[in-house]
């Protein structure tokens, strides 16, 4: 059998030997035209408004392992691969290295089987950083163990991801308690599980916090996966969930020098539905500004949430050690601390953000070197 190809009147249907067929619209053909993008950046550099929405070809056939394609005002046929135009036919979505299948977790998890990983690995080379990438995705959380006592063995971990994200804390931060907090996270204080910079257009992805000192009575290290606690809503009280995922709640951050404000959904939903990212942190809720008939169901759902990531259903505690270092993609896994008593010793980490987008750029990068 060979592959075969029918002209209809919007588009190419192609079918292989192997029972696969793609249906090709014409105007797609012509804007994926191989020769229309540029030769050395990769970028599209053909001119859509140039060519009809109604385009047709003049002719269309295949040639060995070719499809060629002429068009009445082009100087040239368009010759796509056949393996390449079967991988990217309409409707399949392109393969993503970076799309690692997550691991819902909950308390079952505990604080010991958080993966571990050493940083001398991670830093040797690609396949102890693309395996520890992948891990860190996968469950939202790692922990990179053997770091230097230094403030830049954390941010050598994170560089060799990619760029640093700078906020208004600068483009690393010290976690310890300290006169005149602009932050809780600057005090002695428990913090809930939340995640951070709420208040952000764009809150930070891959938070990085290496353990310089742990000595004090207290602070360990508290984590769940707001994916799980966002499904589980969804199984139990689906109208809570829908809220969550479709009003914006006000978020503020403000001191002398700031005042940085966004709304945004507890819940974001990707294309598929599924929960894909998870902004809570009830210490930087601005003053809730909804109409007073939505009101009671919104608090509702809120209070609801709050309480299921206060269960113990969901939540791992783990102590920090010097030398070590968690690493957690801070839309997804909410984080808090247990309080301390700095009187009784000194606790100390150094943090800084990557992006999402860093992180699979790295992922994706890694794959490409490695075949995979």
């Amino acid at each position: 059998m060979s592959t075969t190809l029918i002209a209809g009147s919007d588009g190419l249907v192609i079918a292989w030997p192997d029972g696969t067929s793609g249906t090709f619209p014409y105007i797609w053909l012509r804007d994926t035209d191989p020769s229309g993008f540029h030769p050395d950046t990769g970028e599209r550099a053909f001119e859509l408004t140039s060519v009809p929405l109604d385009i047709a070809p003049c002719h269309a056939q295949i040639d060995g392992d070719d499809l060629f394609v002429t068009w009445p005002e082009a100087d040239g046929p368009s010759r796509f691969d056949l393996a390449w135009i079967k991988a990217h036919r309409p409707g399949q979505k392109r393969a993503d290295p970076a799309a690692v299948e997550p691991v819902i977790w909950r308390s079952e998890l505990g604080g010991d089987s958080v993966p571990r990983h050493r940083a001398d690995v991670v830093l040797s080379g690609d396949p102890g950083l693309q395996t520890w990438l992948e891990d860190t995705k996968r469950y939202g959380l790692t922990i990179l163990t053997g770091l230097a006592d230094t403030s830049e063995a954390g941010m050598e971990v994170a560089r060799k991801v990619g760029h640093l994200r700078e906020t208004n804390f600068g483009l690393t931060f010290e976690v310890m308690s300290k006169p005149n907090p602009n932050n809780l996270a600057y005090t002695a204080d428990a913090l809930p599980l939340h995640t951070d910079l709420t208040n952000q257009e764009l809150p930070p992805g891959y938070q990085f916090l290496h353990c310089l000192a742990n000595e004090a009575k207290g602070g360990g290290s508290t984590f769940c996966d707001g994916v799980a606690v966002a499904e589980d809503l969804r199984e139990r009280d689906v109208d809570a969930f829908n809220i969550l995922a479709s009003v914006t709640v006000p978020f503020r951050f403000h001191d002398e020098d700031t005042d940085i404000r966004f709304r945004k959904t507890v819940i974001t939903l990707d294309d598929d539905g599924s929960v894909s990212e998870i902004c809570f942190n009830a210490h930087l809720a601005d003053i809730v500004d909804l109409e007073p008939e939505e009101m009671t169901a919104f608090y509702r759902a809120y209070r609801l949430f709050m309480e299921m990531t206060r269960d113990a259903a969901y939540g791992i505690a783990l102590r920090l050690c010097g030398g070590e270092m968690v690493v957690f993609d801070n839309r997804r896994v909410l984080h808090g601390r247990q309080a301390f008593d700095p009187s009784t010793g000194f606790r100390h980490l150094h943090g800084c953000y990557v992006d999402r987008g860093e992180w699979d750029s790295r992922l994706r990068v890694l794959a490409r070197d490695t075949g995979g």
